[in-house]
């Protein structure tokens, strides 16, 4: 790997450590503004498997339970 390539690499990534955060708070705040501005765009069914597993995570958050993993956790 030549030093602009590493170079290159090492702005890429400290991009990504920089903007993943950001993006990720953007898309949660607005999400909570449209179901806020809007409840019915958003809704599930109470006995589906997604919304007991959001009631789920709702309850680990209450007890301070999360566990999150980084993305090469997850995705190797």
């Amino acid at each position: 790997m030549t030093e602009s390539t590493l170079e290159h690499s090492l702005l890429l990534e400290n991009l990504n450590e920089t903007l993943e955060p950001l993006i990720r708070r953007i898309i949660r705040e607005e999400l909570t503004r449209l179901i806020q501005n809007n409840p019915l765009v958003f809704s599930l069914n109470a006995n589906s498997s997604l919304y007991q597993d959001m009631e789920d995570i709702l309850q680990r958050k209450k007890e301070n339970k999360l566990q999150f993993f980084s993305d090469s956790e997850v995705w190797g």
